[in-house]
């Protein structure tokens, strides 16, 4: 055996090209036994599963229907006629048209097949989850008048057909829509008119084997809840006792007279009429807006709206002077609609804050008030993700708004022509931004997050930053505007007022009520989670309480109200 290897290596020593040639031949021929094995294993479909007249008819190959097991179901199903690729071989939208007359992923008719097929896996999925849903078709859709107008929230990188119709379902909405591969809307009713198939043609962003409409189209689903009182008003937000406004008809301009009069009744008939109030007063139920003729602003003694309904022995219903009023599934969508700014902005508006003080929430309120983008000095994926489009643009190119901002330094100040300064109490800020940290935009950190050495260190660093923060945009900052968190909470139609008038926007006072029914949205955290102990040390407290006095001072200083009293802790 050794003398004949010998041999061999001294015969293609003396002959390269063809030691060349057959090793060129070897790879070439398991190249070809590798890629027959991805076109191998093609599912088939058996006799019993094909319809009647299966496979009649040249070129008219019968789809058919597959069982699949839970661990596959994932898997796209294709014609049994058409060709397969392996899984490394994926057409793009680069590639050459033809692909797509061959019958290849890129096609239209590919896309409807797999977005089909996609449809029929989610609707056996949902009835596992307490709801099954039936797809309905492509509809119309429009920015200025939403085809489904309950809740929405954007997901530009997971979002599937399945997360989507489980936040409608949970909600009690009947219908679950998605459009622009990422943006999911709720709603009890479809007011828009069908379009083509062929117009819902963009891929979910968390699921490529899904459609999820397309630009201005809605894929929509028709949700079949597991329990009928899941569609009741248990998600309705109570807003209090109200005096009955003059202009009642104008005001709440629809309403029904319900001798079996309860709040489940009056919630159920604003909702599928798609009114974002429910109002009941007495045995007459009143659907309308928040506008300036009934602002909720002014807030009764509840014991005025305590008469028992006729339907409901423990409810209240109202009376005809006194409403109680209910916020209902409805989203109010004069607030919804935003895009970037028609021409460049002449300056450079900061919204400047130190971290964990509630930039991403004001930044929200900001968007909804003015209807524009807002930007920001840094690029946050997840928060482009969740629906921050400005996140993206420089922070100079003038499209957005304002500009988020935790800078400080005399140059980074003074990049800005004028700011909106948000200050937290910093004992709040510190866990709120400790919470980000190490649990995300809206998350928690971990208990051993806080027994641990992170938190020590996490104040003995980031406590002196508060106050410097504040000091420094009070020192170089021009025309600054200070906001404190804690009266955004308390008032926010008169702060959010005040922001937008820096902004130089027109403030449209039914724009503002909008806001302050979708004020929370999804990017606030919802409250800090309760520890079993004081995560403060009294060497913590020492300083803190140091910085917050400097502050206050420093703020007294320029003639402007200090620190909410409950920055110190009592």
């Amino acid at each position: 055996m050794a003398k004949l290897l010998v041999k061999l290596q001294r015969y293609f020593r003396r002959k390269p090209v063809r030691f060349f040639t057959l090793l060129a031949l070897y790879l070439a021929a398991g190249s070809l036994v590798f890629l027959h094995s991805g076109f191998a294993g093609e599912p088939t479909v058996t006799g019993s599963q094909r319809g009647p007249g299966a496979g009649e008819g040249p070129g008219l190959p019968y789809l058919g229907v597959m069982q699949l097991s839970r661990g596959f179901k994932a898997a796209a199903t294709m014609p049994e006629g058409g060709r397969r690729h392996g899984p490394w071989f994926k057409s793009t939208s680069k590639e050459p048209a033809e692909r797509a007359k061959a019958g290849d992923y890129g096609s239209t008719r590919s896309r409807a097949l797999r977005g089909r097929s996609g449809r029929e896996k989610e609707e056996d999925r949902g009835k596992g989850w307490g709801h099954t849903s039936r797809y309905i078709g492509c509809y119309v859709d429009n920015t200025r008048r939403r085809t489904l107008r309950g809740v929405s929230f954007f997901d530009y990188k997971k979002m599937t057909v399945f997360r989507c119709q489980d936040n409608c379902a949970e909600r009690g909405y009947l219908y679950a829509g998605l459009e622009f591969g990422a943006e999911c809307y709720c709603g009890h009713k479809v007011q828009a008119s069908n379009a083509s198939e062929s117009e819902c043609n963009m891929e979910c962003k968390g699921e490529r084997s899904n459609i999820c409409g397309g630009v201005n189209r809605l894929s929509i689903y028709r949700l079949e809840l597991a329990q009928e009182s899941a569609r009741r008003y248990g998600s309705a937000i109570f807003r209090g006792c109200f005096r009955r406004p003059d202009n009642v008809s104008i005001a709440l301009p629809v309403s029904q007279l319900m001798l079996n009069m309860s709040v489940d009744k009056c919630v159920d008939f604003c909702t599928e009429k798609e009114y974002p109030l429910s109002a009941l007063a007495g045995i007459t139920c009143r659907c309308g807006f928040p506008t300036t003729l009934f602002t909720l602003h002014e807030r009764e003694d509840e014991q005025l709206c305590a008469q028992k309904c006729a339907g409901e022995e423990f409810e209240s219903c109202g009376t005809a002077e006194y409403l109680l009023v209910y916020q209902t599934q409805v989203q109010d969508n004069r607030c919804m609609d935003r895009r970037f700014l028609p021409t460049r902005a002449k300056q450079l508006v900061a919204l400047a804050s130190f971290p964990g003080a509630g930039n991403t929430w004001a930044r929200h309120l900001i968007e909804l008030a003015t209807g524009f983008y807002t930007g920001s000095y840094y690029f946050d994926g997840s928060l482009y993700n969740k629906g921050f489009k400005g996140e993206r643009d420089h922070w100079r190119s003038g499209r957005t708004i304002c500009i988020k901002t935790h800078e400080s330094g005399q140059k980074e100040i003074e990049s800005f022509d004028s700011a909106i300064l948000l200050i937290r109490n910093p004992y709040k800020a510190l866990m709120a931004e400790f919470n980000r940290k190490y649990g995300g935009h809206i998350g928690f950190a971990a208990h051993a997050h806080w027994k641990g050495k992170e938190w020590p260190e996490f104040v003995a660093n980031y406590a002196p930053w508060w106050a410097t923060h504040t000091l420094d945009w009070l020192r170089y900052g021009k025309r600054v505007l200070v906001v404190h968190f804690e009266d955004l909470k308390r008032d926010l139609f008169v702060q959010l007022q005040r922001m937008v008038g820096l902004l130089g926007i027109a403030a449209c006072e039914d724009r503002l009520l909008c806001v302050e029914g979708q004020k929370d949205g999804n990017f606030k955290r919802s409250g800090l989670r309760k520890l079993e102990y004081d995560p403060y040390t009294p060497e913590m407290r020492k300083m803190i309480n140091g910085y917050i006095k400097t502050v206050d001072t420093a703020l007294k200083l320029r003639n402007l109200s200090g620190v909410p009293d409950d920055y110190y802790p009592r």
